[in-house]
């Protein structure tokens, strides 16, 4: 009888541990996935939590002046790709880009690569930015460093790729149109190709 009430005090204290420790990982869990220590400040967790507002309203500031898509292309800005979108992903819009910028090979929050609209009915709505650099490019010049901006570490889209493009990276930023699956998201379920 004491084996079979020592297998049971074992078995139960085992289990209040694992509790325990599930509830420290649940508790823990959001302070990881935003980058923050259990011990880190209230002014430390709030500066995290603003700096994608801040990236966005540096792209705002920055591109109010393209609100005009005829600025756009008064500034070197270009249509490619016609309005780019997904199956069930929502859509990107249309990219202006700036060939000169892009060749650059530069990042400056202030001047993104490519604007983006949406079409509607026949005028185009300023939703976002995207910044672009070629990966072999920057690599080269930055001892191998992947780019960021503000914080934000660009994405890296490999060749082939659906534009034909080589190697680059890539970020997007929803300054003018909210994304319900945040700012930083390639694609945008609120911008749509089908308002033509």
């Amino acid at each position: 009888m004491t084996t079979k009430t020592t297998t049971l005090i074992h078995k139960s204290t085992m289990c209040i541990l694992r509790l325990g420790l599930l509830s420290t990982l649940a508790a823990a869990g959001p302070l990881l996935a935003a980058g923050m220590e259990p011990g880190d400040s209230e002014q430390e967790q709030a500066a995290s939590a603003s700096a994608p507002a801040e990236l966005v309203q540096i792209v705002r500031a920055a591109t109010q002046q393209f609100i005009d898509v005829n600025a756009a292309t008064a500034a070197g800005y270009a249509p490619a790709f016609g309005c780019v979108t997904g199956p069930d992903m929502g859509a990107m819009g249309v990219h202006y880009i700036n060939g000169a910028l892009v060749s650059g090979g530069q990042l400056n929050a202030n001047e993104p690569q490519a604007l983006i609209y949406e079409p509607v009915g026949k005028a185009m709505k300023l939703v976002g930015v995207e910044y672009i650099t070629l990966a072999e490019n920057w690599l080269t010049a930055h001892q191998q460093a992947p780019p960021v901006l503000e914080g934000q570490l660009l994405q890296y889209i490999g060749t082939p790729n659906r534009y034909g493009l080589p190697g680059l990276f890539e970020l997007h930023v929803w300054a003018w149109r909210d994304n319900p699956h945040g700012a930083f998201v390639d694609w945008n379920t609120h911008v749509s190709c089908e308002n033509k």
